[in-house]
């Protein structure tokens, strides 16, 4: 969160640190989980079960799929909402003592401004409260004090119902403070309460509230004559309140680039207005309110309204990086979890111009087999001879599925690919297909160190291949080994806080990979990185254990394993699986300390752990009521739910429930498309404004929002994610600019 990161910067945090008791301590805590119960709306019982669980250690995943019982079935997004807030709630109390501190050393601190500054429940609060007492660098105000103008602007202040301002002021003229005119010391004295009126807390959460309320965003373009992007931009103003997250981003973009100048029109006579009724009193003399309306006017044109500016965008980009990095982090989801394809020889293939399409064959189990290079592209045009080089792989390998990578030069590759397979029909390998697959990504993991390390004899092109060939028969595996941000299936993802989109993409994946378990014994030390509990060091300690011992027989071998203790064994062991292990146990996401559970449970059933798989065991399973025998087992009734639905699935993969994805035999050209015309289209990206479709060309087409459904959508992703296929028509082709666009409403 932006105010978390704003505390980093704060200047007198360094000196002698405020302890507290442990009653203290105790109260904090206990009114920091009923802060997170009320933002969250989560009971307090479940809050406090979660904070205790995070305390101890404990990760999310581990959390939310084995301590059931004790946080009420609260799932990862709700622990991670908890985590955050938690963790801005202990910074925020840490920074309301330090302020406590702080101006109590000043000598300052009253029982009325403590009381305000322990109640704020925002840290813009705290600093708004803070601000009168801040050490400032060099004003115009305290400049003005420094010449002693201080009771020239008391007296005013004190809004007198007789007196002249510059009389007064004539009092203080100093030459030896550099104060030689009336005129000087009255301005003086204007400058220090223009600062006091811009400092003053409720003054500003006002003007900042009522700005974003009731202002216009602005932009225009430096040079209208320029041709860019932002086009749209060059002329516009939208509420502030209205403005929808990408729109804040695009112009925060342009504005960046120069292209734009952007601009908060507030309704500046109303502000003035009100801060006149809050400060002024009935029955002051004449020429001191006249002298007290232009302080108000100078405070806000020149100390408020640039700083609130600054607040009100700053909050604006805050909430839309959010939004953005929530976007990316919802399609990063869906696409790691689609659908392995399995069981297949593939053929991949990175597509190029002059340097030539890289080619890998790579078996069932994702190992390589063969590289290859050919030039069926321009400017080389070797048709004949790629033909030749890939039909022999082909038959070599008994090659299945073909996959393309969807970069520069994919459109004449796939071209090339659909006109051999064509020339197969009827002959060995009648049955080859082709999908095209994104390749976001597999630049940045072929150069990488890890590539290097599992492929050092393969230049970067080649490993490029091999990666886009194993994307299609396990997407989770191969793309947990590139960097979250650069599969780039998000929007503006690089105009937000990339250490932010970092965690949040981070957790993600995880996520995803404990979601859906992993082989320990075939698993890589990135993917094995991303289990709960295990670390890239721990990571490749498996891995370096494995390779120096043979494969894992059991879990309980883990064990041995260096620097994976007590705690990150119980954190781990429930998500890795050993399909092989001689307890069939060892092959579910039951969790060890569940083990003696399962033995009465089944016991109660009349069944053996053997039986793992069968019919028998499957139909009393499915009969089994977990809210009766739970208390006869001594367990908990979401544990028991979960044992018996993990006993009757044991291999299961939660991603082979999904459908699998589209493959082509024959290439659609834009040329062939008509309005009308009916497609079948994978989800490649989801974004505020609609989806993007693969409908077999070489563009993706576009679902604009209003035409997803027939009924009014809020987000696309209420109606789409990625990875989904969906049913499309042709709305309308644009050949000059490449574009397409589709309606997923059926046409009457």
């Amino acid at each position: 969160m932006a105010e978390i990161k704003a505390m980093s910067g704060l200047e007198e945090e360094a000196p002698g640190k405020s302890k507290l008791t442990a009653e203290e301590k105790a109260l904090e805590s206990e009114r920091i989980v009923k802060g997170i119960a009320a933002a969250l709306a989560i009971p307090v019982s479940k809050v406090k079960a979660a904070v205790g669980l995070l305390d101890e250690g404990n990760t999310i995943p581990f959390i939310a799929r084995y301590r059931k019982e004790m946080t009420g079935e609260l799932d990862e997004n709700e622990l991670r909402s908890i985590e955050e807030k938690l963790q801005y709630m202990r910074n925020l109390e840490e920074r309301k003592r330090e302020v406590i501190r702080l101006i109590g050393e000043q000598g300052k601190l009253t029982d009325g401004l403590e009381a305000s500054i322990r109640q704020a429940a925002k840290l813009q609060e705290v600093e708004d409260l803070y601000r009168p007492y801040r050490q400032k660098r060099k004003t115009r105000a305290s400049v003005a004090k420094e010449r002693g103008l201080e009771p020239l602007a008391n007296w005013l202040w004190s809004q007198p119902r007789q007196g002249e301002p510059l009389a007064e002021a004539a009092r203080y003229i100093n030459a030896d403070k550099g104060v030689g005119t009336a005129e000087e010391a009255l301005a003086g004295a204007m400058d220090i309460l223009a600062e006091q009126f811009a400092d003053d807390a409720s003054i500003r959460a006002w003007v900042r509230k009522f700005t974003f309320d009731q202002s216009l965003l602005k932009s225009e373009a430096k040079n209208r004559e320029a041709e860019s992007v932002y086009e749209m931009y060059y002329s516009y103003q939208e509420p502030v309140r209205k403005l929808p997250p990408h729109r804040v981003l695009a112009i925060n973009r342009g504005e960046r680039e120069e292209m734009l100048r952007v601009t908060l029109d507030a309704p500046v006579e109303r502000i003035h207005e009100h801060i006149q009724r809050k400060l002024l009193r009935g029955g002051t003399a004449q020429p001191v309110r006249e002298v007290l309306d232009a302080v108000i006017e100078d405070s806000y044109k020149r100390l408020i309204a640039p700083s609130i500016e600054r607040e009100v965008r700053g909050e604006l980009t805050e909430k839309a990086e959010e939004h953005a990095i929530s976007i990316f982090s919802e399609n990063l989801r869906n696409l790691l979890l689609q659908p392995p394809v399995r069981g297949n020889i593939v053929l991949g293939v990175d597509p190029a111009y002059r340097t030539g399409c890289k080619l890998a064959v790579i078996d069932d189990t994702g190992k390589l087999l063969e590289v290859a290079v050919c030039y069926p592209t321009p400017p080389a045009n070797k048709t004949a001879e790629a033909e030749r080089l890939i039909n022999g792989l082909i038959d070599t390998y008994s090659v299945e599925l073909v996959v393309i990578g969807n970069g520069t030069a994919s459109r004449e590759t796939e071209q090339f690919i659909a006109a051999l397979i064509g020339k197969r029909k009827g002959g060995p390998g009648a049955e080859l297909k082709y999908i095209i697959v994104n390749e976001a990504g597999a630049s940045v993991y072929s150069a990488s160190k890890l590539a290097q390390e599992e492929f050092p004899s393969l230049d970067v092109a080649e490993r490029s291949a091999v990666s886009i060939a194993r994307r299609l028969q396990d997407p989770l595996a191969e793309l947990v080994k590139i960097e979250p941000k650069a599969i780039g299936v998000g929007q503006y993802q690089h105009d937000v806080s990339q250490k932010r989109l970092d965690e949040s993409l981070g957790g993600v994946v995880e996520s995803a990979v404990n979601h859906v378990g992993v082989d320990v014994n075939t698993a890589s030390a990135s993917l094995l990185s991303y289990v709960a509990g295990i670390n890239a060091t721990i990571a490749k300690n498996i891995v370096k254990y494995r390779e120096e011992n043979g494969r894992f027989s059991r879990r309980a071998q883990l064990q041995k394993v260096p620097r994976l203790g007590a705690k990150s064994y119980e954190q781990c062991i429930g998500f890795l699986r050993i399909p092989e292990a001689a307890n069939p146990l060892d092959r579910t996401p039951i969790h060890p300390e569940s083990y003696a559970v399962v033995d009465r449970l089944l016991a109660e059933l009349g069944l053996k752990a053997n039986q793992l798989g069968t019919e028998e065991l499957k139909a009393k399973l499915a009969a089994a009521e977990p809210d009766k025998l739970a208390s006869t087992l001594g367990v908990g009734v979401p544990t028991l739910r979960d044992i018996i639905d993990s006993l009757r699935r044991p291999g299961r993969d939660p991603r082979e429930e999904l459908p699998p994805p589209i493959f082509h035999t024959d290439v659609l050209n834009m040329e062939d498309l008509k309005p009308g015309m009916e497609l079948q289209g994978t989800v490649r990206n989801v974004i505020d404004f609609g989806a993007f479709v693969d409908i077999g060309i070489k563009n993706d087409g576009l679902v604009h929002i209003s035409q997803l459904s027939e009924k009014f959508v809020k987000h696309p992703m209420d109606v789409v994610s990625v990875g989904d296929t969906v049913t499309v028509w042709v709305l309308g082709v644009d050949e000059k600019k490449g574009r397409v666009s589709l309606t997923m409403r059926k046409p009457l």
